[in-house]
């Protein structure tokens, strides 16, 4: 991914299992998922997001070096976290 733009449902699909839903006895690869945008905070299609959500996983856009604060705090709580980044 070079860009925000590159972000596409297929990309998201590497953080999730398919067929996991929000629904006990399915795992999910996260509970949240950082996305880190360079060096702005850049809108994702809502459709993706809601793609996300539907599969039980919260989505949280930043720019990337707040996005790395944010899944460094996540992961020290024992947060089931993923981090998507773009270099600034």
């Amino acid at each position: 991914v070079g860009s925000y733009r590159d972000i596409s449902h297929e990309i998201l699909s590497l953080f999730r299992l398919p067929g996991a839903l929000a629904r006990p006895g399915h795992v999910l690869v996260a509970e949240i998922l950082v996305l880190g945008t360079g060096d702005r905070v850049e809108r994702l299609h809502p459709a993706m997001l809601k793609q996300m959500r539907e599969c039980g996983i919260a989505v949280e856009v930043q720019d990337t070096p707040n996005a790395c604060a944010t899944f460094n705090f996540l992961t020290s709580e024992k947060r089931r976290a993923a981090a998507g980044l773009i270099p600034p």
